[in-house]
């Protein structure tokens, strides 16, 4: 048996370190991505207007814990001026439970207005 093979198309050592590298950066961002559209923060039991991140930022989702009479607003806002309207929190959860998906982003930050006599959580990054 010939054991001379030869060796064509070997990769360096610094190669082989790039190409590892590039994949660590790329699974980085992957997982950065994930986090900020899933949310990394939560304000939980949320009854009157509260401003939840004074950053440029996303909201991820919306829980509608107790329904209320009226339906909430999510404000692109630092403060609890509400200026820049951003989403409809409705007045009654989804019928299976499940957190309605906003996605947004916001440029100022996030002030949660509740509809009177709804409580909810909200996540974002």
């Amino acid at each position: 048996m010939d054991t001379d093979i030869p060796k064509s198309g070997t990769a360096s050592t610094s190669d082989i370190l790039t190409t590892l590298k590039n994949l660590v950066v790329a699974l980085n961002a992957a997982a950065r991505a994930f986090i900020d559209v899933n949310g990394v923060s939560t304000a939980e039991g949320i009854t009157a207007p509260t401003v939840v991140k004074t950053t440029p930022g996303r909201v991820a989702s919306i829980s509608i814990i107790v329904a209320g009479s009226t339906t909430g607003m999510l404000y692109d806002s630092p403060n609890l001026t509400q200026s820049a309207p951003l989403w409809v929190i409705p007045a009654a959860g989804a019928t299976n439970g499940e957190p309605y998906v906003v996605n947004m982003p916001t440029d100022s930050g996030l002030m949660v207005s509740p509809g009177t006599g709804q409580t909810v959580t909200v996540s974002w990054s």
